[in-house]
């Protein structure tokens, strides 16, 4: 029996390792390469507190002299000095390596003055989480991700069995407008004898080691999956990354794996062109709007004095960055949009971040960064300006000011109501408290007053038209115009209506 524990375990372990080989050092190895900037520290102390014994050690071996100690006095103090320094050294890299880091991800990084692009409002997340439940019948699992289809303007959900060894049960790909409850769903079941796996299961049952064993050393963030329907048959998609570097480690997109719902196969493609939804890893982009904190120089990047952050207040808490939208030319392009706040406790909106949901290729994605003239109140501002403009339908009972998005130009866009029910929303131009058009919309998109519309704006002009056409309509039902008072008419204008009326009577004449 000894015997055979002693060729037995070994073998199980090696099969253990054989088994899970590939997701397992895919991940010793992520880990370890993370950590190789913290072991410059321990690494320059030894070297230079142990530089001064090799040194003499060396020094008595070449003289061919006696065994005298190297660890003298002066060689004590040497030593101590090094490690003092190696210390100082590693500390600062530390820091230095994170700022190169940050450096490494905003390569691509443009700032211009341009308008920010036109984009298209949606339905915030809470709302397209909060109207899925409803829609899935008998489902008996978990909802585990919410996440927003821009190529077809949809929601999908993923549902998880319960149970440890399980996968996902089903998925669910809804319309979510902004006006009214969803319309148009889809649901596609998973084949829980094949297609077993998820995102953090255990053992046979998870997905990550199944890409693993289809591409080595590639990983992913679960808040980057998310479901679609092919027909009947559910498909998650996980954009992938790889690492780049080795004293400063980064990250990059490494194509997307596709894991098929009924037959429970995985397939990893690089061609992402044909892949219904974001095939740029939103964790990356975050990433990179991250690291415009080190535009300037390492002083700037240490003291916060360059770069900016996501703005965090108001109604945006929570969410307050990666907003997935979509382009409003029609071209089907979108985009990953952020609302920008400078470094330090400013809070107004100076830029939004813009990048594509779509890249193809190995390198980081372009991250272009629109500065806004003027600049745009705080989130919380914006949320106090509705409350008060616009008391009359905000905010009762359950109703809240929810996402508050960038939408192109200088214009930004709040949507209002509950989670099962968007009713209004407001739109806005820079700051709240400057003669710029605020205006209140129905749902789906129908104006219904402004607090204050630009001179020019499309606002002011629709507005002037209702005015005109409710003058018409009160002329039409007491019998006419009413008398005009002359003195405010122009000389053009009165030389016009001299005219127009000698046209009418010399017409009223010839027909007598």
């Amino acid at each position: 029996m000894g015997r055979t524990l002693r060729v037995g375990i070994p073998i199980l372990l090696l099969g253990a390792v054989g088994w899970y080989a590939s997701y397992v050092t895919t991940i010793l190895v992520w880990e370890v390469r993370k950590l190789v900037p913290w072991l410059v520290a321990p690494a320059l102390v030894a070297l230079l507190a142990g530089a001064p014994f090799l040194v003499r050690l060396l020094t008595h071996r070449l003289r061919r002299r006696g065994t005298t100690p190297a660890a003298a006095g002066g060689i004590v103090a040497l030593g101590w000095l090094g490690a003092a320094v190696g210390l100082a050294l590693g500390a600062f890299w530390l820091a230095y390596g994170e700022y190169l880091q940050d450096r490494a991800y905003v390569t691509t990084m443009r700032v211009v003055n341009d308008p920010v692009p036109e984009l298209t409002a949606r339905a915030p997340y809470v709302v397209g989480e909060a109207q899925a439940a409803p829609n899935l019948g008998d489902v008996t699992g978990e909802i585990t991700d919410v996440s927003y289809l821009p190529d077809h303007d949809r929601f999908a959900v993923l549902v998880e069995r319960r149970g440890w060894l399980t996968g996902y049960e089903v998925g669910l790909v809804q319309e979510v407008p902004l006006g009214g409850n969803s319309r148009a769903q889809q649901r596609c079941q998973f084949d829980v004898s094949t297609a077993d796996a998820r995102i953090g299961g255990w053992f046979t049952h998870n997905l990550g080691r199944k890409i693993s064993a289809e591409r080595r050393w590639a990983r992913f963030s679960a808040d980057d999956a998310y479901v679609h329907c092919r027909g009947d048959t559910p498909v998650v998609v996980v954009p992938l990354k790889r690492q780049t570097g080795v004293l400063v480690v980064t990250e990059r997109p490494a194509g997307v794996a596709l894991y098929d719902g009924r037959t429970g196969k995985v397939t990893i493609t690089d061609d992402t062109t044909k892949v219904p939804g974001p095939s740029y890893p939103i964790s990356l982009a975050a990433e990179q709007r991250e690291g415009t904190a080190a535009v300037g120089g390492f002083a700037d990047w240490w003291f916060e004095r360059s770069g900016w952050d996501a703005s965090e207040d108001g109604a945006n808490e929570g969410n307050e960055s990666e907003f997935t939208l979509r382009h409003r030319d029609g071209s089907g392009g979108s985009a990953y949009v952020t609302p920008l706040t400078p470094q330090g406790e400013a809070s107004s909106v100076v830029a939004v971040s813009t990048v594509p949901t779509r890249h193809s290729g190995g390198g980081l994605a372009p991250l272009t960064v629109h500065r806004l003239s003027p600049t745009w109140s705080s989130p919380q501002a914006i949320v106090a300006l509705i409350k008060a403009e616009y008391r009359d339908v905000c905010c009762w009972n359950d109703d809240q000011v929810f996402e508050i998005v960038p939408t192109g130009g200088s214009t930004w866009t709040a949507t209002l109501g509950t989670a099962q029910s968007i009713r209004y929303r407001v739109e806005g131009r820079g700051q709240v408290n400057g003669r710029e058009a605020t205006c209140l919309k129905n749902a789906d998109g129908a104006l219904v007053r402004c607090a204050y519309a630009a001179p020019g704006s499309p606002e002011e002009q629709e507005l002037q038209r209702r005015e005109q056409q409710k003058q018409q309509e009160e002329e039409a039902a007491n019998g006419g115009p009413g008398p005009k008072d002359l003195s405010t008419y122009t000389d053009e204008r009165l030389a016009e209506l001299n005219r127009r009326i000698s046209e009418e009577v010399n017409r009223r004449l010839k027909e007598r």
